[in-house]
């Protein structure tokens, strides 16, 4: 397995212009398994919401709830 210092050092190597080009892939890489992640869990959520673990809420039931939740955290 290539260690992280290994990788940028492999990184510095490359001309400017490729250095450009693998971050640009890099972010459209992320980008994707980013929008991969909210899709599994939106179909999760999706799946909580039929079984009735979730209920629906007004907008006014949802603000309350993540006032009460972020007051617990602190």
């Amino acid at each position: 397995m290539i260690t992280f210092e290994s990788a940028l050092d492999a990184v510095s190597q490359l001309s400017i212009d490729q250095q450009e080009i693998l971050i640009d892939i890099l972010k459209k890489r992320n980008a994707e398994v980013r929008r991969r992640q909210i899709l599994e869990e939106c179909r999760e959520g999706m799946t909580e919401y039929r079984s009735g673990v979730l209920k629906a809420q007004t907008a006014e039931e949802a603000i309350v709830d993540l006032r009460s939740y972020y007051t617990i955290g602190k």
